[in-house]
């Protein structure tokens, strides 16, 4: 995977950020790797999970 893949993602905003504008996540992802970043500086690098350790931390974060 190269750097330069993160830019051809289609960016999805969390259904949790409200329009006021303030802090905010968007996801992205591949058949392999979910990429995450802040919306308010989306040049800044991404953070970048196996779709295994994203679909864990999803579980833990919803209490499962």
């Amino acid at each position: 995977m190269t750097t330069a893949e993160p830019a051809r993602l289609t960016w999805v905003k969390s259904s949790y950020s409200g329009n006021e504008g303030g802090e905010c996540l968007e996801a992205a992802g591949t058949p392999s790797v979910m990429y995450v970043r802040d919306s308010k500086d989306p040049a800044r690098a991404q953070l970048a999970f196996s779709r295994t350790r994203w679909a864990a931390f999803v579980g833990f974060a919803a209490g499962r």
